[in-house]
C-alpha cells in the first residue's frame, strides 16, 4: 500500500467505533466456519441418507473450500461498485439460502449444489473482513476489532464438531442444518440494522496477488502453509469414521472427545504467543512435525480409547498455535502488503482444506479409517522439512 493511500485510509477512518457492526460480523464468522465444518460431524448420517460413501460425503467440505479460494481472490473485484454493506448482506443471504439446500437435498448433486453457495459465502465474506473492520473502527481499535471478528474461529471450532454431533442425534443432520439457516436470518437481520452504508472505496486488482508472489520466499511460504493446513484436514475431516470404525467410540463418545478437541485449539491459540516469542521459524516447523508424530502414534496405538482421547485432544491443542504463527509470518513476510497477503493466505488455506480433503476422502474409500490418518501424517512432515530448508530467510528469529 502507498503512502499516499495510508494516508487516506487514515483520513477516512471513523471518529466513533461502531461495535454492534463489529460483533455482527464475529457473529457471521462464526456462523460461516461452524457450517463450514458440520458435515465432518455429520459425515455418517448424510452418507446413508444419500446412499454414498463416507468418502464421498467428505467432498462435501473440499466443495465449500474450492469454491471459497476462487471466491477469495474474485469477489472483491467483482462487487467492487457495490456499497460494501449490501454486499456483506448478500453474503448472508447466500448462506441461508446454502443451509436450507442442505437440509431438503434428497440427493449428492443437491448437496454439493448448497455447498458450493456456502463457498461463495464464505470466500467472499473473508476477503472483504479486514478491509471492512478498518471501517467500522476508528484506527486504534482496528486490532481489537479485528480481534474480536476472527476469534469468531476459534469458537466455532470448538463448537462446531461437537455440536453437530449432539444435535445431530437430537433432530437429525437435516434439522442441524436447519438450525444453521436460522442462524443466518438472525445474523441477517442484525446486519440489517447496524451496518452502515459503505461506498466502495477502490478498483481492486489481481495484479498485486501475482506480484506478491513473486517475492523470495513468499511462494514456499504459502506452500508451507497449504501443506500444513491440508494435512491437518486430511486428519480431522475423516476423524469420526476412525474413532467409530478404528477406536470403538459412539455418537456420545465422539461428541464429547470433539468438543474436547476445540477446547484443547482455544488453549493453543492462546499458548501460540508464548512460543512465536521465542522462534517463530521453529514454530511454524515443531506444530506439523509433532502433529505427524501423533498420527502415526494414532495408527500404531489406536484402538486404545484412552490414548486416542488424548493423543486427538494434543493435536487440536498443537493445531491451535497454527493460525496464528502462519498469520504473524504474514505480517513479518509482506509487511508492506499485508490485506493482498492475506488473501492469498486465504486462498491458500482453502486449496489445502479441499485437497487435504480430496485426499483424506481418496485414501478412506480404498484403505480404510487409517489412510487417511497415514496421508495426513505424511504430508506435515513435508510441510515441517520445507519450512526448515526453505522458508528461514523471511523469519526473523
Amino acid at each position: 500500500m502507498s503512502q499516499s493511500s495510508i494516508i487516506k485510509e487514515k483520513t477516512l477512518a471513523p471518529s466513533n467505533a461502531q461495535w454492534s457492526a463489529v460483533f455482527s460480523l464475529s457473529f457471521s464468522v462464526v456462523c460461516l466456519v461452524t457450517a463450514e465444518l458440520l458435515p465432518i460431524s455429520l459425515l455418517t448420517p448424510i452418507a446413508s441418507a444419500l446412499n454414498v460413501s463416507e468418502g464421498m460425503a467428505g467432498q462435501a467440505v473440499t466443495a465449500t473450500s474450492v469454491v471459497g479460494m476462487i471466491a477469495s481472490l474474485f469477489i472483491a473485484a467483482a462487487t467492487r461498485r457495490l456499497d460494501r454493506r449490501l454486499v456483506l448482506l448478500m453474503f448472508t443471504l447466500i448462506y441461508i439460502v446454502s443451509n436450507t439446500l442442505v437440509s431438503i437435498s434428497s440427493s449428492y448433486p443437491t448437496l454439493i449444489a448448497g455447498r458450493v453457495l456456502l463457498g461463495v459465502s464464505l470466500g467472499g465474506f473473508w476477503s472483504m473482513a479486514a478491509a471492512i473492520a478498518m471501517r467500522l473502527v476508528p484506527e486504534a481499535s482496528i486490532p481489537r476489532a479485528l480481534s474480536i471478528i476472527f476469534g469468531g474461529v476459534s469458537i466455532a471450532m470448538a463448537i462446531a464438531a461437537p455440536l453437530g454431533t449432539w444435535l445431530g442425534g437430537l433432530i437429525g443432520w437435516r434439522g442441524v442444518f436447519d438450525a444453521a439457516a436460522l442462524l443466518g436470518v438472525v445474523g441477517l437481520v442484525w446486519q440489517w440494522r447496524v451496518l452502515p452504508q459503505m461506498q466502495p472505496r477502490s478498483q481492486s486488482s489481481l495484479g498485486t496477488l501475482f506480484s506478491l508472489l513473486k517475492r523470495p520466499q513468499i511462494g514456499a511460504g504459502m506452500l508451507g502453509m497449504a501443506l500444513v493446513f491440508g494435512g491437518h484436514f486430511a486428519f480431522f475431516t475423516y476423524l469420526r469414521p476412525f474413532l467409530e470404525q478404528a477406536a470403538g467410540f459412539g455418537v456420545n463418545g465422539v461428541s464429547t472427545l470433539l468438543f474436547c478437541f476445540g477446547v484443547a485449539n482455544i488453549a493453543g491459540t492462546s499458548f501460540a504467543g508464548m512460543m512465536l516469542a521465542r522462534s517463530l521459524r521453529m514454530t511454524l516447523a515443531l506444530m506439523p512435525l509433532c502433529m505427524s508424530a501423533l498420527a502415526f502414534a494414532l495408527v500404531v496405538i489406536g484402538q486404545s480409547t484412552i490414548i486416542v482421547a488424548l493423543l486427538v485432544v494434543v493435536w487440536g491443542f498443537l493445531f491451535g498455535a497454527v493460525p496464528v504463527a502462519w498469520t504473524t509470518w504474514l505480517t513479518r513476510a509482506v509487511p508492506d502488503e499485508t490485506e493482498s497477503g492475506g488473501g492469498l493466505q486465504v486462498a491458500a488455506i482453502q486449496l489445502a482444506v479441499t485437497v487435504g480433503a480430496g485426499m483424506g476422502g481418496f485414501l478412506i474409500d480404498r484403505t480404510g479409517a487409517y489412510g487417511a490418518i497415514i496421508g495426513s501424517a505424511v504430508t506435515l512432515i513435508c510441510a515441517a522439512a520445507l519450512i526448515l530448508f526453505r522458508i528461514r530467510p523471511a523469519m526473523n528469529n
